[in-house]
């Protein structure tokens, strides 16, 4: 066999090698966090649950979800050691990054109280919306549509069915065309 033919298998080989080898550390590592564990510190597991670690034995952990509520856990459940920095952070719910940052709030219920107490300052319109029209404007009878735009409109209506009716006209010479075209084919 010459080396052209063993190259591919070679390669092959390699990327496996390459493939354990960093899975392997990546477990060496998570062993090693979880080893390093102790009792009081935050941890997450692998389904996503933040607790407390109360008791380490050999393949277990001894975990405090709530105040008062312990479960027991394998060690291999732990998915992160957290800071405690962090697990107060998330725990709490306080975000130190966006501290001075201001609130936006999830409603518009407190913005449109803001403008309310602005527009009480003004006068009477507290509660009232200004869309351009003044109520002189509302207060006018509306003056009917002049007998020459009705007119407009009925001949603007025969015209469109004039078209509809032109095309398919058009559509029904098609076909009949065709169709006989396909008669005199037989």
């Amino acid at each position: 066999m010459s080396i052209v033919t063993l190259l591919p298998f070679i390669v092959l080989i390699g990327a496996m090698f390459l493939m354990t080898r960093s899975a392997k550390k990546k477990q060496q590592a998570a062993a090693q966090m979880r080893n390093e564990m102790q009792a009081g510190t935050g941890v997450r597991t692998i389904g996503g649950m933040y607790a407390t670690v109360k008791e380490i034995h050999d393949e277990t952990v001894l975990l405090e979800v709530a105040p008062g509520v312990h479960a027991i856990y394998a060690k291999n459940a732990i998915g992160a050691v957290l800071a405690d920095e962090e697990y107060n952070r998330i725990l709490d719910g306080a975000d130190p990054i966006h501290a001075g940052e201001p609130v936006v709030p999830d409603d518009a219920s407190s913005l449109t109280a803001a403008s309310a107490d602005e527009a009480g300052d003004k006068g009477d319109k507290g509660d009232k919306i200004d869309l351009g029209k003044t109520e002189a404007a509302a207060a006018e009878p509306a003056v009917d549509e002049p007998v020459a735009d009705q007119a407009k409109d009925t001949k603007a209506a025969e015209d469109t069915k004039d078209v509809k009716d032109a095309v398919k006209a058009d559509a029904d010479t098609v076909k009949d065309e065709k169709k006989s075209g396909d008669d005199e084919a037989k």
